[in-house]
């Protein structure tokens, strides 16, 4: 599977036009990029959507650790082809650079990883997590309400997390230039991004 993947995504082209896509949309928050051009090159079976693991491949390489937030077996087999792909090395959730966050991952195991992921220090913030999330579905509908650099005014962004997750991610980003920076995959081949400069409100229970 792993080298059937691998011919099918062209491993310079397609993935440089994913960084520049995640690029884009961190400098935009909320601004929805579509990745449909390279996923639809994707027909193999993943434990994860094929944004997400576009996203992943994109980022990883053998100078960053991450660590996968799913069940038992779709960690285990999610660990495994991002390893092989990337020589990225997996790390406890208070030390890894990447926290890669399956869809359906229970609320009390998301809550946990959130109190104890890096959010870099005053000299070092740069050394924090980057948060990679699948989400069911991205879209501009007003379930949290966007603000900050790189936003004219407000921008609405609907991202099927739950509401308990975004307060608890501002307030791991209360104390700036400390925090997490979030990139969002869903299953329609979307990527939206929530850098940690970026305010978040709850606008109704989601």
């Amino acid at each position: 599977m792993l080298g059937v993947i691998g011919m099918i995504i062209d491993q310079i082209h397609d993935l440089q036009q994913v960084y520049r896509k995640v690029l884009h949309s961190m400098s935009r928050p909320g601004n929805i990029s579509q990745l449909n051009n390279i996923t639809e090159k994707m027909d193999e079976e993943l434990p994860c959507n094929n944004a997400f693991f576009l996203c992943t491949l994109t980022l990883l390489d053998a100078e960053v650790t991450f660590h996968v937030v799913a069940n038992e077996e779709d960690k285990a087999r999610l660990t495994e082809i991002i390893s092989s792909y990337t020589m990225s090395q997996t790390a406890p959730m208070d030390k890894a650079d990447f926290i890669l966050l399956l869809q359906d991952t229970p609320e009390y195991h998301v809550e946990q990883v959130l109190r104890e992921c890096k959010i870099g220090s005053l000299l070092d913030p740069q050394q924090s997590a980057t948060w990679i999330m699948e989400s069911v579905h991205l879209s501009n509908s007003p379930a949290l309400s966007l603000s900050g650099p790189g936003i004219n005014g407000v921008q609405p962004l609907q991202t099927g997390s739950d509401g308990e997750f975004w307060k608890r991610r501002n307030e791991r980003v209360k104390e700036y230039p400390l925090g997490i920076d979030v990139i969002l995959a869903d299953f329609s081949n979307q990527i939206a991004c929530i850098p940690r400069t970026t305010s978040v409100t709850m606008m109704e229970v989601i």
